[in-house]
């Protein structure tokens, strides 16, 4: 069977078109999180005793699993994509948003971040599910805890859920599928279709049950690897796009999924079927993040390129060396270093042992520069002092906050499914929210990093060298959006050095910034364990949302603008090719980032349509990686279209751009967003 023969499959266009047609916007989740009708019809069916109890959230989350119901279309090879729960009427969604909203309420709804990590698949895939509850009844019978009880409560709830599914599969005369849910309740996978199933059921029940939002399907060339080699390569790729669309059908647009191939491990036929999935599927989740270092085999690169080269930007590329380096340097042993994923865009966790909190804030550095700016100071060394008190002020306000989210969590949540397949939670006797995972830190990320560079540099020169105007001056202007002065504002634009143009005197403004973000953090430490605080610079859209709120910039950056995102130059700045735009970015230690970088590249389609130039492509990646970078991502789309699907996003509903660490439908962004996009430099190779 050829991948030609794959796309005759009705089930995945007809998935594709109802995404496209029907996917709500990511703002609905918020309704999602607070109206649980399901738990709240049983938490009033429980006794006072229990109401207080912590072992009410594992009998609430058998039940919500045990309402799930699915859809199924004829010869779908995963059943997962869900459909209405029965009984749930419009009148008990606002009974229950109004009760656990509340602040007093007992397990109610608590704040900070959940999920955006990939649980542990593979001790599941080892042990199956009936594996799993002997190793919880064992530690139960040694010494009995609520957590065993809340844990043993999820085991019957997922249960339950794959034998509605098994229903939704017969029904749509998936007879095979049927048999194979219905193995999966008591035995462990055999085969790679079987293991893909079970993690897609597993992903679902901490999401939906749990609320455990933008769980990952892991790396799945290691999950895989023991049930290779599959019995029809492309069975496996139509099982893996499969996947993909389910994680799109079953979540609002405008979030991240990530999954990731290559790295520490020799490249299988999965890393390959991966990325042929995502040709296949051509919708925004998940990316293929390919982990490339010297020993990533050419063909697999060349694999991802060609489809980038399509104008599909789903595949981006991640530095293994520099990631691993980074992970380390935060305690991670050398022996597990390799076994992180993208959690959603390209933040990193370690797969399987992370509670990790990321973009735990986001910080508007410009903004902080604007409020130092309040005065003449005497020197440009006195400017960046003030700048550098306001943000450790901020960081440390911020502190207190992530502190407290961590302890509401502690008192008013428990994930017990989430807690079996994370180390070491069972092995602790710890619920994930009380301590049990391994991995605890936060992950904020400081947005604007090139804007805040070339507005310094600005500073630096025309204020305090050249002596043009005074900073109060620059500040007014700034205010008033260059009202009375767009000359000068284009001037600071063109005329001066920018970040990513290979100029020493402005790259090397990064670093000193970077050292003293990082020696802020380490200032704090979170419960549990002690846990660091992590920077990272990627955005998703935040640099368009802080953009919006905050005045023009020195650098020139008009009113409302969006901020650059990630690592990367400010939209339209890297004038002097890829290839000095990558010696810009990666003048700087990326390491240390580990709470996510990203740096956008732009072709126009027509420029790629060679070998010789998707050979030319690969050769910038490889440079990227090999001199340091993080995380680099491509679009591939020409200007006119651009500009045309910004005119009329309606006949545009499927055109995919990578944002700042994501993908997303161009026509679904906001209108600043389109143009930031079109306002990045597109080269040509």
């Amino acid at each position: 069977m050829t991948s030609a023969n794959i796309l005759e499959r009705k089930w995945i266009e007809q998935i594709r078109q109802e995404v496209l047609q029907t996917q709500q916007p990511a703002a609905c989740w918020e309704e999602c999180v607070y109206s649980r009708p399901v738990e709240y019809r049983t938490f009033l069916s429980l006794s006072e005793e229990m109401r207080r109890d912590e072992r009410c959230m594992g009998v609430m989350l058998r039940e919500k699993l045990k309402s799930l119901r699915f859809r199924s279309l004829p010869g779908e090879p995963l059943v997962g994509r869900l459909g209405p729960s029965e009984g749930v009427t419009p009148e008990l969604m606002q009974a229950a948003k109004r009760h656990f909203s509340q602040p007093e309420t007992p397990w109610g709804i608590s704040i900070g971040q959940s999920g955006h990590c990939a649980p542990d698949y593979g001790r599941l895939l080892a042990a199956g599910l009936d594996g799993l509850r002997k190793s919880v009844e064992d530690c139960r019978r040694n010494s009995p805890i609520p957590l065993h009880d809340n844990m043993l409560a999820a085991l019957d709830g997922m249960e339950a859920m794959i034998a509605n599914a098994a229903l939704a599969a017969e029904a749509a005369d998936n007879l095979e599928l049927a048999a194979l849910c219905r193995r999966l309740v008591h035995h462990a996978p055999q085969t790679t279709h079987e293991a893909l199933q079970l993690i897609l059921f597993t992903q679902i029940a901490i999401e939906k049950g749990e609320y455990a939002y933008l769980i990952n399907p892991g790396r799945l060339d290691r999950l895989l690897a023991p049930f290779l080699p599959a019995a029809d390569h492309e069975r496996l790729v139509e099982q893996i796009a499969c996947l993909y669309l389910t994680l799109n059908a079953n979540c609002p647009s405008g979030l991240a999924y990530g999954t990731m191939i290559g790295g520490d491990i020799p490249a299988n036929e999965v890393s390959y079927a991966c990325l042929e999935a995502a040709r296949l599927s051509r919708l925004a989740y998940p990316t293929v993040g390919v982990c490339v270092n010297d020993d990533t085999p050419q063909d697999l690169l060349e694999l991802a390129v060609s489809i980038v080269a399509e104008g599909n930007p789903n595949p981006a590329f991640f530095g293994d060396k520099t990631i691993r380096r980074g992970l380390e340097s935060y305690g991670v042993p050398t022996a597990e270093s390799g076994d992180y994923i993208n959690s959603t865009c390209v933040e990193i966790t370690p797969c399987g042992k992370s509670n990790v909190y990321v973009a735990s804030p986001y910080f508007n550095l410009n903004q902080l520069l604007l409020d130092a700016m309040d005065k003449e100071h005497a020197s440009y060394d006195d400017l960046i002092a003030s700048f550098q008190r306001r943000l450790a002020a901020k960081i440390k306000e911020e502190s207190k906050i992530n502190a407290n989210y961590r302890q509401d969590r502690a008192t008013r949540m428990r994930r017990p499914l989430q807690s079996l397949l994370t180390h070491d939670c069972l092995e602790r006797g710890l619920d994930i929210e009380c301590g049990g995972a391994r991995y605890n830190w936060i992950e904020c990320s400081f947005v604007g990093l090139a804007n805040l560079v070339d507005s310094l540099f600005i500073i630096k020169k025309a204020v305090y060298e050249e002596k043009r105007l005074s900073l109060m001056d620059l500040r007014h202007q700034c205010e008033t959006d260059f009202h009375d002065a767009e000359a000068l504002r284009r001037e600071f634009l063109a005329k001066y050095p920018k970040y990513g143009q290979g100029q020493p005197e402005v790259d090397s403004l990064i670093s000193p910034i970077i050292s003293f973000i990082r020696k802020e953090l380490e200032k704090y430490r979170f419960s549990p364990g002690n846990s660091p605080w992590i920077p990272g610079t990627f955005c998703w859209i935040q640099h368009q949302v802080l953009g919006a709120q905050t005045c023009a910039t020195p650098d020139g950056r008009a009113a409302g603008f969006p901020f650059a995102d990630g690592a990367g130059p400010a939209q339209g700045r890297e004038t002097c090719g890829p290839t000095t735009a990558i010696r810009s970015v990666t003048s700087w230690n990326h390491s240390p980032l580990v709470g996510g970088s990203a740096f956008n590249m732009k072709f126009s389609k027509s420029s790629l349509a060679t070998p010789e130039a998707r050979e030319k492509l690969l050769a910038l990646i490889r440079a990227f990686i090999q001199m340091g970078g993080f995380e680099t991502q491509i679009n591939v789309v020409d200007a006119d279209t651009l500009i045309e699907a910004d005119r009329h996003p309606e006949a545009y509903p499927s055109l995919l751009v990578r944002i700042g660490g994501y993908s997303d439908y161009f026509a679904r962004i906001s209108p600043e967003m389109r143009k930031e996009i079109i306002m990045r430099t597109q080269s040509e190779l």
